[in-house]
């Protein structure tokens, strides 16, 4: 089955290597404010909060520590790859467990933003936002390879 838009087997593995220690880095970040010394440097912003919407001064380079901006990105990028390698065997099975578990993912992260709408106010608010932006590509990991690992089990037990 010729399957578009997936990256190649291969990606899977560097996908792993760069998601994991991401998302450790980023729960260190978010939950105690982690922050690495050495990626203190300035970085050019389009907006940056410190003046308020409407000042004159809200495009430029500023200070920042680019911690969670490298915690962000590197997960981002494994979770895709995790997500959107091709499986050894690609078939039609695996490409309807991909697309269910896709459409399932979504209904589930926007069923908890809902009520973290109704639940988390101020500031926790900001971090269920924070923490919402991840949380389609993880459901979407745990269930497809739940599945997959669900389909391997009970195909071993009936040969």
């Amino acid at each position: 089955m010729k399957t578009q838009f997936l990256f190649p087997h291969g990606m899977k593995r560097i996908g792993w290597i760069l998601l994991i220690p991401s998302a450790i880095l980023g729960f260190f970040v978010i939950f105690f404010n982690f922050q690495a010394s050495f990626l203190d440097c300035r970085v050019f912003a389009a907006y940056s909060g410190a003046t308020g919407w409407f000042s004159e001064n809200t495009v430029g380079m500023i200070e920042n520590n680019i911690t969670d901006e490298i915690a962000a990105i590197l997960f981002i990028i494994g979770a895709l790859f995790v997500a959107f390698s091709k499986e050894k065997q690609e078939d039609e099975f695996i490409a309807k467990t991909r697309l269910e578990s896709l459409v399932w993912a979504v209904y589930v992260n926007y069923a908890i933003l809902a009520l973290c709408i109704l639940l988390f106010y101020n500031m926790g608010f900001l971090t269920v936002m924070i923490i919402n932006m991840f949380t389609i590509l993880i459901f979407f990991i745990i269930r497809f390879y739940y599945i997959l690992y669900r389909n391997k089990k009970s195909l071993g037990h009936e040969k």
